[in-house]
């Protein structure tokens, strides 16, 4: 399968000031890809180099195996954009906007009105009849969504879309853009980490314009320096902790009923699962903690 999104060794430089340097990464069809990094890390930078609006100093952008050139943009017809705020005509409704853009992009009327009654389902505006100036926030990202899917793109861009939203509205989002995913590539920038570990299939980690981290999610966290696994234990009473804590004094408490212990090796842990055994703990939870990526992300960025 081809991939959807090729970056080839793109650098981008102002002033004399290198923005974004030898960058390579690539998505592929029907794949939800996280585009993360500070801000200053070089993101809008790829991102408008993608959408032909700034060129490339050095380096190849392909959409759809058309080679992406500044200025002249034929790529872009492949391309559904999403901002962190969409504009909209308020005096519209939603059917009227997507009607709009439909004629805009050269769509037939039937072809619009097809592809607004399926997008409107999709999104769950298609009992909206109000006009989009009394949309909430929510409802308008929405809305941005289904015009960024209006011309079935092979690439959808989107632009910290959950930003502005309460977690209510996140959530929604998120979940239409796991939908949206199985009829196009998706690149997701967002700085709501936990809103890329939540969705995202795969990753970039952008870091004063180079790529320091890549992968699946699994790959990114094993990546980079070697970690001592942390695993918590809880237990039903305070006593049956304390007595824990005998044998392994160096835990420390989280909670009046959970200690966190770290432990090196494979042999650590079962070491842990002999003294329960042993001496009748019987533990209600063992788990091992995964480092978030939040945490990965400070790591990288500040050593």
């Amino acid at each position: 399968m081809n991939d959807t999104l090729i970056l080839s060794k793109v650098s981008k430089s102002f002033g004399g000031r290198t923005v974004v340097e030898g960058v390579s990464f690539s998505v592929s069809p029907q794949t939800l890809f996280g585009f993360i990094g500070q801000n200053g890390a070089g993101k809008t930078t790829t991102m408008k180099m993608i959408l032909g609006l700034l060129p490339a100093d050095h380096g190849e952008i392909r959409v759809n195996g058309e080679k992406v050139s500044f200025g002249q943009t034929p790529t872009n017809r492949h391309i559904g954009y999403l901002p962190d705020v969409p504009e909209f005509y308020g005096s519209m409704t939603a059917r009227e906007y997507l009607a709009l853009c439909g004629r805009i992009t050269g769509m037939n009327a039937a072809q619009i009105e097809r592809k607004s009654a399926e997008l409107l389902h999709l999104v769950g505006l298609e009992k909206a009849a109000s006009r989009i100036r009394g949309f909430s926030r929510g409802m308008k990202q929405r809305l941005g969504i289904a015009q960024a899917l209006l011309n079935d793109p092979s690439l959808l861009i989107c632009d910290e879309p959950t930003s502005a939203l309460d977690p209510l509205g996140r959530k929604e989002i998120l979940e239409l853009l796991t939908l949206a995913k199985q009829r196009t590539a998706i690149l997701f920038s967002s700085h709501i980490l936990s809103d890329v570990e939540r969705v995202c299939d795969e990753l970039v980690l952008l870091h004063q314009g180079k790529i320091v981290r890549s992968g699946t999610l699994e790959q990114v966290k094993s990546a980079g320096r070697d970690r001592i696994d942390t695993l918590e234990v809880e237990f039903r009473s305070a006593e049956e902790l304390a007595r824990f804590r005998t044998h392994f004094p160096r835990s420390r408490i989280e909670t009046p009923f959970t200690a966190r212990i770290e432990e090196s090796d494979e042999d650590g842990i079962l070491d842990i699962m002999r003294i329960l055994a042993e001496h009748q703990l019987p533990a209600k939870r063992i788990e091992k903690l995964e480092p978030s990526l939040e945490e990965l992300f400070a790591e990288t960025v500040h050593g």
